[in-house]
């Protein structure tokens, strides 16, 4: 029997309230052997308040040593082994915008990038182009680029950042990204994983070719990579494992479309942390589980810097006292994944996690930062098992045997 099954037999309703509060990215590393962190730079006084309250620890998303995406970390908090359903990010993106799979479609997370003249990448994300600026490219793609025998529908998201859905016979989307994830290279080639993936990996690099062609006379946004080239997924129901109904507060679509496709109900279009918190207390009364996800500690931290970093946590946890005057039962404050600003990439270190409940056994620790985490009372955990602690703690949780 897996964890789920189990989950299934001992869920029980009780009307309490659980909040997941997500800073992408929240885990850092100091600049400098002995220093502190991201985190631990940052004034937190709410959030080191209730880790005076409650029990720190860190969670892997994955498993140690593995850097994760968004998208596997985000599973991992949500109770599904990331290695055992796994989501392609283009499937997140287009669910997250509201775009409906069909079977068989490939679906591909799309970034504009930045060339030179000898086709080398210079800005893997097009200097972050502002969404109004992309959309009217987006739109021109959607209406030039044509494949034989292939529907093509291409929708803008948000940035840099569009959505590529291949609808077609024969289409199987196993195949490898084209970013290089580097600078002074050019974009990959498409790469099929398996025999029944090579007609969308040929498919991959012919659109690719014609927006290179089509975007030749653009300044910034002159070529694309192609990320998370997936099929339709396939997830049990975040209520149908855990008894709970849940709403999702995201500004980015791709986390919209990860709480989407486990059955979350998306909560408005807020686009500042103010507005997302105003979202949460309009739907209170409404629901039992509450995922609020903060995106701007992954930027930054991607970006590399780390001022920047410390001033959007600080933004975090200034959220924190109207969460709590809501009076949560269960409150979890942590990240999908860790983004140093030193290595300005997604990382292997465990994420600081923060629990707190009225009936948690408290740890020692008085401030919320690595340093704490790894003597915190939850230890080094897998992420996965996050959910299965807060059910435990908002006394959602039957006894197992007898």
């Amino acid at each position: 029997m897996n964890t789920h099954a189990l989950l299934r037999q001992l869920v029980q309703k009780n009307g309490s309230k659980i909040v997941m509060y997500v800073a992408d990215g929240l885990g850092g590393l100091p600049q400098q052997p002995g220093g502190k962190t991201e985190l631990e730079t940052a004034k937190t006084p709410h959030l080191d308040r209730l880790a005076s309250e409650g029990v720190l620890g860190g969670s892997i998303p994955v498993a140690p040593g593995i850097s994760p995406g968004s998208g596997p970390g985000h599973l991992g908090l949500f109770g599904y082994d990331p290695i055992e359903f796994l989501i392609g990010r283009g499937a997140l993106e287009a669910t997250g915008i509201g775009f409906k799979l069909e079977e068989g479609d490939v679906a591909i997370r799309a970034n504009f990038c930045t060339i030179d003249a000898q086709g080398l990448i210079t800005d893997r994300r097009a200097g972050r182009i502002a969404t109004e600026e992309s959309t009217p490219i987006v739109e021109r793609l959607a209406k030039e680029i044509t494949l034989d025998g292939v529907e093509v529908i291409v929708r803008p998201v948000k940035e840099h950042r569009f959505v590529v859905v291949l609808r077609g016979s024969g289409l199987v989307g196993n195949v490898h990204d084209t970013d290089p994830q580097a600078t002074g290279v050019p974009p990959l080639m498409a790469v099929a994983k398996d025999a029944a993936s090579q007609k969308t990996a040929k498919i991959c690099d012919e659109f690719v070719a014609q927006v290179r062609k089509l975007l030749a006379g653009e300044k910034k946004a002159n070529c694309c990579t192609l990320r998370g080239i997936t099929g339709k997924p396939s997830i049990p129901s975040f209520e149908d494992v855990y008894g709970l109904k849940a709403a999702a507060i995201a500004v980015y679509p791709m986390y919209k479309g990860l709480a989407s496709l486990v059955g979350m109900d998306i909560i408005g279009e807020a686009q500042t942390l103010d507005e997302q918190i105003d979202a949460l207390q309009g739907v209170w009364d409404d629901y039992d589980f509450f995922f609020i996800h903060f995106k701007y500690t992954d930027s930054t931290g991607e970006d590399g810097n780390f001022e920047a970093k410390v001033k959007r946590t600080e933004e975090y946890d200034a959220a924190v006292p109207r969460i709590m005057a809501l009076k949560p039962d269960v409150f979890i404050a942590t990240g999908d994944h860790s983004t140093p600003s030193m290595l300005a990439s997604h990382s292997w270190h465990p994420v600081p996690t923060l629990l707190w409940a009225k009936n948690c056994r408290c740890d020692a620790s008085r401030a919320f930062g690595e340093r704490e985490c790894v003597t915190g009372g939850l230890g080094q955990f897998e992420a996965k098992h996050l959910m299965t602690l807060a059910l435990a703690n908002a006394g959602r949780l039957a006894k197992f045997g007898a």
